[in-house]
């Protein structure tokens, strides 16, 4: 058993710097490309969409929350302008849409037909 944790201790930084250095492969510049021209117009879609949601929707919540349900939610509206939340959001929406369109309707989504 302690021969087993031993190694494991020793393979530990090997392991962790593989796996730090694949998921680094997907921000270089040739596999955003490959995303960006792979997803074009539903890509695009998401992440304006969430540009909107983020803008204008969240802050409107606020506002209504502040209004409504008590004024210290008025102190939402400037940080929904200002904190950012595209890191998370079009990764996650975008991994829904993949996983939708894999399960759903096998067709091109750039054709018309």
């Amino acid at each position: 058993m302690l021969t087993k944790v031993v190694q494991f201790i020793k393979g530990f930084p090997g392991w962790l710097k593989h796996r730090i250095h694949h998921k680094l492969e997907h921000f270089s510049l040739e596999e955003l490309k490959k995303t960006v021209i792979e997803g074009g117009f539903p890509l695009l879609l998401i992440t304006l969409g969430w540009e909107i949601i983020e803008d204008v929707l969240f802050p409107m919540i606020f506002m209504f929350l502040g209004s409504c349900v008590h004024p210290v939610f008025y102190a939402g509206v400037p940080v929904s302008w200002a904190l950012c939340l595209h890191w998370l959001a079009v990764p996650v929406l975008w991994g829904l849409w993949v996983k939708y369109r894999k399960t759903g309707d096998k067709k091109d989504m750039n054709t018309d037909s």
